[in-house]
């Protein structure tokens, strides 16, 4: 029980990787504030959160709105009374060239992945400062390090000014005993990959030193280090998740 008595927000929560970080911090003590956009899948998870003993509350709502933010963390703040642990997980992907993609898309994908993690970390980070402790987690990817082909570029672009705004938080909020750190995961198993042809998946496989896909229990496995006392000397990171496909 690593996270005994800790109150975590997670953000995009309804299925993949954010489902199973959800999952691992409440087993492992902590009580939840879970958002997302689909209701219904985040009613069912509250519910399996529920089951672990932990205390769980949803907030449906999108990311890209600031007002989202600011309900989740009041909601935090005025049920729980603290919150120590914000994952900005939610995040889309859109597979355009440059000269295909629409500015509308552009705009969206920065809105979600990149605006929408430093709304919440504005609206969380005054009651981090206030109690002196936090630790906040942004999922990023190695989209974010290295150029891929089947990603548009608001994808990278968005991702790599995550793992930016995740550096530079770290710097301010270090006096604060704050520790903000990152996860950049590669090809993992999730929905979309599900619906990968047999032979784009062996093209993917082929490019794995460890041949073989990542897991989202793998990502939330890391998350739970980064949110645990295990980290308490690590701020500013960006760590990979990716079977060796980057190294740095």
């Amino acid at each position: 029980m690593l996270l005994q008595n800790q109150v975590a927000v997670v953000t995009g929560a309804t299925r993949g990787i954010g489902r199973a970080i959800a999952i691992t911090l409440a087993n492992n003590g902590a009580s939840l504030i879970i958002n997302g956009t689909n209701k219904d899948r985040l009613q069912k998870l509250m519910l399996e959160i529920e089951e672990t003993g932990q205390k769980c509350l949803m907030i449906t709502g999108d990311v890209a709105d600031p007002k989202t933010a600011e309900e989740v963390v009041e909601t935090a703040i005025n049920y729980f009374y603290k919150m120590d642990i914000l994952v900005n997980n939610a995040g889309i992907n859109m597979r355009s060239s440059t000269l295909e993609m629409d500015l509308e898309d552009w705009n969206k994908v920065l809105d979600i992945n990149l605006n929408g993690s430093l709304y919440f970390c504005k609206t969380a980070l005054p009651y981090m400062i206030k109690n002196r402790y936090g630790k906040i987690v942004n999922v990023s990817s190695t989209a974010a390090k290295t150029a891929h082909k089947n990603a548009a570029p608001s994808y990278g672009a968005s991702k790599a000014g995550v793992d930016y705004l995740t550096r530079h938080l770290a710097i301010e909020m270090s006096e604060y005993n704050i520790n903000v750190n990152g996860v950049n995961p590669g090809p993992v198993e999730t929905d979309m990959s599900s619906q990968w042809t047999d032979e784009y998946r062996q093209q993917v496989l082929s490019k794995i030193p460890l041949q073989k896909l990542g897991t989202p229990q793998n990502v939330a496995d890391t998350v739970l280090f980064l949110t645990s006392e295990m980290s308490d000397f690590i701020t500013g990171e960006t760590i990979n998740v990716n079977g060796g496909t980057y190294m740095n």
